[in-house]
C-alpha cells in the first residue's frame, strides 16, 4: 500500500508515525510545508512545499494535487484538522483521513466563527476522522456532529526506549526524592500548579514526616515562555534551592531525564491524550495528573498513579506528600503503571490499529468505486 501523509516533518509525531508505519510494509510519502533536517529512512519520501504555513495551507493546493496525481497513494492522511487538514480538502483527494491533534480541536474552533468554519469543513470533508483519545473524539462530536467514521488511535511508547529497569538505582546509599514532569512551559500545561502542588507538599511532609521533606526536590524539564515567571514562583514560595529547570532536552535524552524522577507530575489545564504520561509510566515512574482531557485514560487511579481534581495545588501537593512518604507506593505504583503500557500502548499495537483504520478506509473506497 502506498500512503502520502500531509503533515509537519519536523514533528517526531509525524516522523514515529512514517517510521513505524513503513517498517509494516507500506510506502510512505510525506508532504510538508515545514522543513526540516530529519533522515528518513529508505521506504520513506519526503516532499516540502515551496510556501511556508500559514499561507502555504491554501497556496500550495495546486502543487499538492499535482504531487498526490504523481505519486498515486492508495490514502491520503492529513495531521491537524485545522492547517493541514484545510489543504487536505482543497487537494480534492479521497480517500482521506484526517487525524486531530488536540488545538485543533480543543483551541482553534474557538478563535472565530471563521476558524470553526475551517475545521467543521474540514472533517465533514474526511472519509474518517481519528483522534488519540476518547475525550478528544468527544470534542471532535461537539466541534462536528456530521462525521462519516470516527476511529481511536493512541499514540503508543516505544517501552524498549522507554524503560528505566535496565539502569537500578543504587539504594545503598541516601538519594532524594525527585518529583517532576517534562514538558513545554506553557500555562496550558499547568507548571504553575506543579510548582505551588509541590510547595504545600514539601510543607505537609515538614510536619508528618520532616527526613523525607530534607530530600525532597522538583525538577522541570523544557523550555517556554513561561520559564520566568516560574523560576519567580519558587523564589516567592521559597522552594528555588530545591528547584532545578533544566531546559528542553532531545526526545532520544528523555528516558534518562524520567529516570531521574521518582514522581511525575502533569498538571495540565488541558491535554488532549497524555503521551508524556504514558512514557514516564514506561519508565516505571508513579504520575500524579489533573483530571482534564485525555489524562485520565492513561492513568489506573490508585494503582499507577494519581487523579486529581483540575487547577488544585492542594490536591497535587497531597498526592506528592502520599507518594513522597511511601517508596513501597511508588515501586508498586511504578511496576503497575509499567505493566498497563505494555499491554495497552505498545507502539506496535498502535500502528496495527492505524494500519487497520489504513485497509478499512481503502476497502470502502474500492468498493465504491
Amino acid at each position: 500500500m502506498k500512503v502520502a501523509i500531509l503533515a509537519s516533518a519536523a514533528s517526531i509525531h509525524t516522523q514515529r508515525w512514517a517510521e513505524g508505519l513503513a517498517e509494516t510494509g507500506l510506502e510512505i510519502h510525506i508532504i510538508s510545508c515545514h522543513r526540516s533536517r530529519w533522515c528518513a529512512p529508505d521506504n520513506v519520501t519526503v516532499h516540502f512545499l515551496a510556501n511556508r504555513p500559514p499561507l502555504g495551507y491554501f497556496s500550495n493546493a495546486r502543487a499538492v494535487r499535482k504531487l498526490l496525481g504523481k505519486i498515486s497513494p492508495q490514502l491520503l492522511h492529513a495531521h491537524y484538522a485545522s492547517g493541514y487538514g484545510t489543504l487536505a480538502r482543497f487537494s480534492r483527494f479521497s480517500p482521506l483521513l484526517l487525524s486531530v491533534w488536540g488545538s485543533d480541536i480543543y483551541r482553534f474552533p474557538r478563535i472565530s466563527p471563521l476558524h470553526r468554519y475551517l475545521v467543521v469543513a474540514n472533517i465533514r470533508y474526511a472519509d474518517a476522522v481519528a483522534s488519540t483519545s476518547h475525550a478528544m473524539a468527544s470534542e471532535v462530536r461537539n466541534v462536528c456532529g456530521e462525521i462519516r467514521q470516527l476511529a481511536i488511535t493512541p499514540f503508543g511508547i516505544d517501552v524498549d526506549l522507554f524503560s528505566s529497569f535496565n539502569a537500578p538505582k543504587d539504594h545503598s546509599r541516601i538519594e532524594n526524592i525527585t518529583v517532576g514532569t517534562v514538558k513545554s512551559l506553557k500555562a496550558i500545561y499547568g507548571i504553575d500548579l506543579l510548582i505551588r502542588g509541590f510547595a504545600y507538599g514539601l510543607n505537609e511532609l515538614r510536619s508528618s514526616s520532616p527526613a523525607v521533606a530534607d530530600l525532597l526536590q522538583l525538577r522541570i524539564v523544557g523550555e517556554g515562555p513561561e520559564k520566568k515567571r516560574l523560576a519567580m514562583l519558587t523564589e516567592s514560595l521559597e522552594i528555588a534551592d530545591r528547584t532545578t529547570f533544566v531546559g528542553q532536552v532531545a526526545h532520544s535524552k528523555v528516558p534518562e531525564e524520567l529516570a531521574k524522577l521518582d514522581v511525575y507530575v502533569a498538571a495540565s489545564r488541558s491535554e488532549s491524550f497524555g503521551v508524556a504520561v504514558l512514557e514516564a509510566s514506561s519508565c516505571g515512574v508513579p504520575v500524579v495528573v489533573s483530571n482534564v482531557g485525555g489524562l485520565p485514560e492513561v492513568v489506573q487511579d490508585g494503582r499507577t498513579g494519581i487523579i486529581v481534581p483540575a487547577e488544585s495545588p492542594q490536591k497535587i501537593g497531597d498526592a506528592i506528600s502520599r507518594l513522597a512518604a511511601s517508596e513501597k507506593l511508588r515501586t508498586s505504583m511504578g511496576l503497575a503503571g509499567r505493566k498497563f503500557v505494555e499491554k495497552n500502548y505498545g507502539w506496535q499495537e498502535s500502528v496495527d490499529r492505524m494500519l487497520k483504520v489504513y485497509q478499512g478506509l481503502c476497502s470502502s473506497n474500492a468498493d465504491a468505486a
